[in-house]
């Protein structure tokens, strides 16, 4: 029996796609969709309001909970007593509907996500940094370890700020409790891991916690270099090394730094017979600016007390000091540097002598003896080779009276030098420098063999003039920027400069060129030389014969010293015929000023002259 088809409608279905894509049911589904619109945006009020409300609600109900028991009565009968009052208000409930319908559109409404965490870039970066502390961070055994080679940052790292360029600025990471964060190599390491991946070149801050167990990155602005030579505002005893962070110190100064005045963190030095670290040694690279600290603290010492400087370099930086008030000296040779030397020893002594006495009287110390001495000696080293190869002693024998009981006699002893010959120091000037200074360029390990401890920092490869690193006894390490001082005869020296130092410097007391009109005769000759008015003293000067005699050494002697008539005489009588001393430094200030008695004759050093002992 044939089947009977199916009808067409059920078998083609042209006619459904027909009905589908007809032009009545596009229109109606465009209809549906404007009333849609239309709606909403009608209705749109209403949807905020309720959604505020409903937001209301929740951040009401949550209070209520949050409420302890026996403060949810007295919060409802509050609320109670307010919707009464209302009530009972003129046009109050239609106020409180307003009011309600207002706080619910501000609460329900839309609000622009902000897009908070780093980016997918930062991510990387702290993510990087999270697996390269692991190594360190982690041990076997550990249940739940906070740093694992599958684990991630959100967990370690509890706040993290990058700058523009995508480099991290501020890091606040948590490490375990079993780290050893107590011992110097174990942090060394970990701050070497996050300069190396945090970037280089600039200067990290690490601030370790060990009660919360969590470690404090900081990147470090640049410490203005901008300060030069100025009068500070300090007391006497206090002496400006330089300038640090602002959070290191509880002390602001205010200074000059071109045409603005600001306050700048000093570090200050405190000398004294109450000081703790009343001597002070700097080391550096050549150039960095170890001369120039020792000119800024001649400048502040020259304020209240007097200044004799050995400039074992030979160099004549300090040529500007030559001849001013209170400058007792300039040596730069070393039959010069041993006779000043010398001479210190045994004003030291003699200080103590004096002060003791006069305590055993119950009279209060001579004021000669209470007037401070300062020994800046650069480059003594240097000396000492010159020392070793004509058979002669070594000028730092000399300094071991003054580091030894310079505090009770205040004299304080200033040494600079270079890290090459750090090992040239005699054991005295390094067991009584208890404040520390190292300049320039250095490694964590140079930092810590000079200051014994490493700083807090990473140092840099690069650094200007005068910048390092201070200690001053068991203080922290500080960072340091030295006021710029340069030598006002360089004629690369800015004139600004220039001034600032020419301004603090005291007023002469003897020619610039040594001693006034001065007649010299020739090899082999004498020549008579008349000091300057305010001196009245006459100085003989004989030259010999020898050409490697270039400079005379000259012989102080008073000439009725009992008598009181402080007239001085001086002949030039070299220590031997045969070997010459090296030339003299520079004239320093009036002769006569200070002296001491050896042996029954009275040892004068005047500026460069060298006062030869006359024993025999």
């Amino acid at each position: 029996m044939a089947r009977r088809p199916l009808p067409r409608i059920l078998t083609d279905s042209a006619p459904l796609a027909r009905m589908a894509h007809s032009t009545s049911l596009t229109r109606s589904r465009e209809l549906a969709r404007t009333a849609a619109d239309s709606a909403c945006d009608v209705l749109h009020p209403l949807i905020t309001i309720g959604r505020g409300l409903r937001r209301l609600a929740a951040a009401g109900r949550g209070r209520w909970v949050d409420t302890p028991r026996e403060n949810r009565g007295p919060l409802a009968f509050f609320v109670g007593a307010c919707v009464l009052v209302m009530c009972l208000v003129p046009y109050g409930p239609l106020l409180a509907l307003i009011a309600v319908m207002g706080a619910g559109a501000w609460a329900g409404r839309e609000r622009t996500p902000v897009e908070t965490g780093p980016g997918e870039a930062e991510r990387e970066r702290l993510q990087a940094l999270y697996e390269a502390l692991v190594p360190y961070f982690s041990v076997e055994g550990d249940p739940s370890p906070l740093y694992a080679h599958d684990g991630g940052w959100e967990r370690a790292f509890t706040e993290h700020v990058f700058d523009d360029s995508g480099r991290i600025e501020r890091l606040q990471l948590k490490y375990p409790a079993y780290f050893t964060d107590g011992e110097d190599q174990s942090r060394v390491r970990i701050e070497q891991v996050l300069y190396a991946k945090a970037g280089r070149g600039r200067e990290y801050h690490f601030g370790w916690d060990e009660l919360a167990n969590q470690l404090t990155v900081t990147v470090l602005e640049a410490l203005p270099a901008d300060i030069g030579a100025q009068r500070f505002v300090t007391s006497p005893g206090e002496t400006v090394l330089g300038f640090t962070d602002a959070d290191a110190v509880q002390r602001t100064l205010p200074v000059t730094a071109g045409e603005e005045t600001r306050d700048a963190p000093p570090v200050v030095w405190r000398t004294g017979p109450r000081s703790t670290e009343p001597h002070l040694l700097v080391l550096g690279q050549p150039g960095t600016g170890a001369t120039t600290l020792l000119r800024s603290i001649a400048l502040q010492a020259l304020e209240h007390g007097d200044v004799l400087v050995i400039d074992g370099g030979g160099t004549g930086e300090y040529g500007a000091l030559s001849g001013r008030r209170g400058v007792l000296g300039v040596e730069s040779g070393l039959a010069g540097a041993l006779a000043a030397l010398e001479w210190a020893s045994h004003e030291t002594e003699r200080r103590l002598i004096a002060a003791n006495r006069a305590r055993q009287a119950g009279r209060p110390a001579p004021e000669d003896t209470r007037r401070p001495l300062w020994i800046l000696a650069d480059r003594p080293t240097a000396l000492a080779h010159v020392a070793v190869a004509e058979g002669r002693d070594d000028p730092q024998r000399w300094l071991q009276t003054p580091l030894r009981h310079g505090r009770a006699a205040r004299i304080t002893v200033v040494v600079a030098d270079q890290f090459e010959s750090a090992e040239l120091l005699s054991e005295p000037v390094r067991a009584h420098t208890k404040a520390r200074v190292v300049l320039g360029p250095a490694t964590a390990e140079e930092v810590r063999a000079v200051l014994g401890a490493p700083p807090h920092t990473t140092p840099t490869a690069s650094v200007p003039p005068g910048r390092g690193y201070v200690r001053l006894g068991s203080a922290p390490v500080l960072r340091l920027q030295v006021p710029a001082t340069p030598d006002p005869l360089d004629d690369a020296t800015g004139q600004a400069l220039r001034q600032a130092v020419l301004s603090l410097l005291p007023e002469r007391t003897v020619p610039a060129d040594g001693a006034g009109t001065a007649t010299t005769a020739t090899d082999g000759g004498q020549g008579d030389v008349d000091a300057s008015a305010d001196t009245g003293r006459r100085v003989n000067i004989s030259k010999s014969g020898d050409a490697d005699a270039a400079e005379p050494h000259r012989e102080t002697v008073p000439a009725g010293d009992a008598a009181g008539t402080g007239d001085t005489e001086t002949t030039g009588a070299a220590p031997d015929a045969g070997a010459a001393g090296p030339p003299a430094g520079p004239v320093g200030a009036a002769g006569g000023r200070v002296r001491t008695v050896k042996g029954g004759a009275s040892r004068v050093v005047n500026g460069s002259v060298e006062a030869v002992p006359t024993e025999g």
